[in-house]
Parts: C-alpha cells; sequence; structure tokens
C-alpha cells in the first residue's frame, strides 16, 4: 500500500520538477481478444483542468494508489483505493484532482460481445450499463484486488485473463446491489477527508483512530466518519483494515515472507488477530491462502 503510494508521489514530484502538464500513462500488462489491461499511471492536480472523455469499451479500473473524483453519465463518486471505476462503452466521463495529485489504477478493457457474455453468465438482465459510477472496496472485492496489485508487482506470472473475468463478473453482481453515488456539497470536507486518505495509503501516520484521523481533516469526528463512510463507502476502520488485509495478500501471492513477518508489517499486533481477520476476509487462512496461490500458478 505505502509502496505504490510513494510511487506516485515520486512520479508526481518529477512532473512537476520538469515543469510538464500532468497526464496518463497507460503501460500495457497483458491482452487477448477483446481484453485488455494496463497499469494506468496519471499525474494530474488541481492545476490541471479536467476534460471529457468517452469509454470506447467497457471498462473496470482497480483504484491501486491516490485519489480522484470520477464524473459520468451514471453519477459521480470520489475513488480512493481499493475502489472499482465503472465504465460503460460509448459513456461520456470526466476524471479530476481537485483536493490532491496523482493516482494509479490497474485497469481492464473490454469488448462488447466479449463482456456482454460474461454478464450474461453473471445473470445480468435488462440494457447492459452500469447504474453507477464506482464499486466501493467491499469485502466481495478483496481477493481479486489482491491478486491484481501482486501483478503489479510480477505482471509476467499474473493469470489476467482469468482475473479480469472474475473481475467483470463481480463488478456486475456488486453494482447490482448498489444505487448511485453522489459527490456530497461539501468541498471542504471532501478535500480534509482525501488528505486523510492519502496519508493513510502512504502510511505516514500509525495512529489510525477516528480520533486521530478525525484531528488531521480538521473535522469533529461525527463530521469526518459522516463524510469519509458517504465519500469512500467505508468507515475509517474497515478502509484501514481491508487496505491492510488487501497489501498483505498481495504479499503473501508468489512471495516467500513468513506469515509472521507479512502480519506485523500490516500492523497486527499478533498473528493470531491476523490470521482470524484474513480468514474473516478471505474466508480461508493466510497459509492456505498462500498455498492455493502456488497451485493455482503450477509451482
Amino acid at each position: 500500500m505505502a509502496k505504490i503510494a510513494v510511487d506516485i508521489d515520486r512520479a508526481v514530484a518529477q512532473r512537476i520538477q520538469s515543469g510538464t502538464a500532468g497526464r496518463t500513462d497507460a503501460r500495457v500488462l497483458a491482452h487477448g481478444t477483446q481484453w485488455s489491461v494496463a497499469d494506468v499511471v496519471c499525474t494530474c492536480g488541481p492545476g490541471d483542468h479536467p476534460f471529457e472523455e468517452r469509454h470506447d469499451q467497457f471498462s473496470i479500473a482497480l483504484v491501486a494508489a491516490g485519489s480522484f473524483q470520477y464524473r459520468s453519465t451514471s453519477g459521480a463518486a470520489l475513488m480512493t483505493p481499493g475502489a472499482l471505476m465503472l465504465g460503460a462503452a460509448g459513456q461520456c466521463f470526466e476524471c479530476g484532482h481537485e483536493h490532491a495529485a496523482g493516482d494509479r489504477c490497474v485497469s481492464f478493457w473490454y469488448g462488447a460481445e466479449y463482456f456482454e457474455r460474461i454478464a450474461a453468465d453473471a445473470g445480468w438482465r435488462g440494457p447492459l450499463r452500469f447504474r453507477m459510477p464506482r464499486v466501493p472496496p467491499v469485502r466481495a472485492l478483496s481477493a481479486v484486488a489482491a491478486r491484481m496489485l501482486a501483478g503489479l508487482r510480477q505482471p509476467a506470472e499474473a493469470a489476467w485473463e482469468e482475473i479480469g473475468v472474475t473481475l467483470a463478473a463481480l463488478a456486475i453482481e456488486c453494482a447490482s446491489d448498489r444505487r448511485a453515488v453522489s459527490l456530497p456539497s461539501m468541498p471542504g470536507a471532501e478535500a480534509r477527508v482525501t488528505r486523510a486518505i492519502r496519508a493513510i495509503d502512504r502510511g505516514d501516520d500509525g495512529d489510525v483512530t477516528l480520533s486521530a484521523l478525525a484531528r488531521m481533516a480538521r473535522l469533529s469526528p461525527f463530521h469526518f466518519l459522516r463524510t469519509f463512510e458517504r465519500l469512500t463507502g467505508l468507515t475509517p476502520h474497515q478502509y484501514v483494515r481491508r487496505a491492510r488485509l488487501r497489501e498483505a495478500a498481495s504479499r503473501l501471492i508468489g512471495g516467500r515472507e513468513k506469515v509472521l513477518d507479512v502480519a506485523l508489517d500490516s500492523g497486527f499486533g499478533d498473528v493470531s488477530n491476523f490470521n482470524r481477520a484474513f480468514k474473516g476476509e478471505f474466508g480461508v487462512s493466510p497459509k492456505v491462502f498462500r498455498a492455493h496461490d502456488r497451485v493455482s500458478s503450477g509451482e
């Protein structure tokens, strides 16, 4: 979590030092018939004016680091790490960085026929469009998000086609159960919550209690909690816990670190608490999760 966030800060700093405008760069990680996935890094900030774009294909992007405002014809939302940005073919949209610079996403694009087939198999009925702009970082996404983050570290070893199909099915399922989310009309509070989110993701502040985060955002605990949950879809505690577990799972995939070391590095006081939290999030223990990944990868 912190490593990816620091990489974004470094890219933004280099852009500012060079005196150039912010831009978006996409590095293709893998592709196949009617699908592709890319590591997308954006260095835009508050000084860069957003402009309208259009999704040429169905698009689902996992926010790996940073934050930004996403507006489309299906609504508007603050995009934060672990959330999915949803886009339908032909849909107009706009991304802005009103409060902080830079973000990084793992973005999948799907051809219409390919995506429609996945949607039908997943039980989608009716017009094929997303009724909301994002899916917050809910538990159902944790495992696939961890696999995507691990894929950033070792792109050649990730089963990207399988991940893409799983991601599409989950996004369709989650989006069909949720109502559209709009940005609250509190730009000052939104900017402060964004700063708190950035600090969490960089690992700047070891104290991530509600009171500490509220002080950082210069809001009352009640106001911070209500605004944070409205913007991210999670409470601060859920956000921090899920982000830590997602990062831990990504380190277990293909890694050789001891579970104890991963647990302590992830902010858990002991391995038993980590094991319980991990099993609650992913349905299996860390050791079983790692062993299953090794079997899947043919080790």
